[in-house]
């Protein structure tokens, strides 16, 4: 843990604790910004250091969370702002920015909004707008949520993210993580899940002009290939499509870290 020079802390943000959590002694900074999770950042700094510790010799990395106490109705511009309020409280001027699912629809906001904030951008397995799938996955993960139905989440989500070949391989791991994981506050949950909802950057997107990456899969069951294909279209930047991978790309595709790390290396 200290060769990774871990750091985990709040931030206060509109009142609210936001949770983040930073590691690596390079001299660039990189921002992570994750998708709606199961889990929380607090508490996961050692294992957020070894997933990404490819980045460690190079960057500071900061994992951004979202704040405990959210607005009715939430969106994603607002969550963007709140990750530029989190950047100047912790002193970082510019960054190299990484959103993934929910994260890259706001990374997208933040590259529009505060283009001064973002040095190069990788938008993973993400949208610009809305479309039939990602409005499927939310209604149903929101009604499970507002009825306490935890478990229905937990499989609804494993199906959808997981290619069919990574789900027959470890989807007996799957009931495991049933009884590991918590839903601590259903109704924080759906707002997050609405939040998606509200992402309408297409539009816009020709006004990004830092250097852009766009990682996208084949069998994305939640905001779909196309999707990565139209935003890197709209801006005019290179794509990489996993194909036979599901919207975990970044959990299953073993060079999606090294993928991004030669991105944000490269001149």
């Amino acid at each position: 843990m200290a060769l990774l020079d871990v750091e985990e802390r709040d931030l206060t943000i509109a009142g609210s604790p936001m949770p983040y959590a930073a590691f690596g002694r390079g001299e660039r900074t990189l921002v992570m910004i994750p998708g709606l999770s199961l889990r929380s950042v607090r508490g996961a700094g050692l294992p957020l250091a070894l997933q990404y510790r490819l980045f460690t010799r190079d960057f500071r990395v900061y994992v951004l969370d979202k704040r405990d106490d959210l607005p009715e109705p939430c969106t994603i511009s607002a969550l963007a702002e709140d990750v530029a309020e989190a950047m100047h409280l912790l002193g970082i001027g510019h960054a190299d920015i990484v959103g993934i699912s929910q994260g890259g629809m706001i990374a997208q906001h933040l590259a529009l909004d505060h283009p001064e904030l973002v040095d190069k951008l990788v938008l993973g397995v993400t949208l610009s707008r809305t479309n039939d799938a990602v409005r499927e996955a939310v209604d149903f993960w929101t009604d499970a949520a507002e009825h306490g139905d935890w478990n229905a989440i937990v499989q609804d989500m494993m199906g959808r993210m997981y290619s069919e070949r990574y789900a027959k391989r470890y989807g007996w791991l799957f009931p495991l993580l049933l009884k590991t994981v918590k839903l601590s506050d259903p109704a924080r949950f759906a707002t997050l899940a609405r939040s998606c909802l509200t992402c309408e950057s297409y539009g816009r997107l020709d006004h990004i002009a830092c250097p852009t990456l766009v990682l996208g899969a084949s069998e994305d069951r939640i905001v779909t290939a196309e999707a990565s294909r139209e935003i890197a279209e709209r801006i005019g930047c290179p794509l990489h499509i996993y194909e036979g991978f599901g919207h975990s790309a970044y959990e299953e595709a073993p060079d999606f870290n090294r993928r991004i790390y030669d991105f944000l290396m490269q001149l």
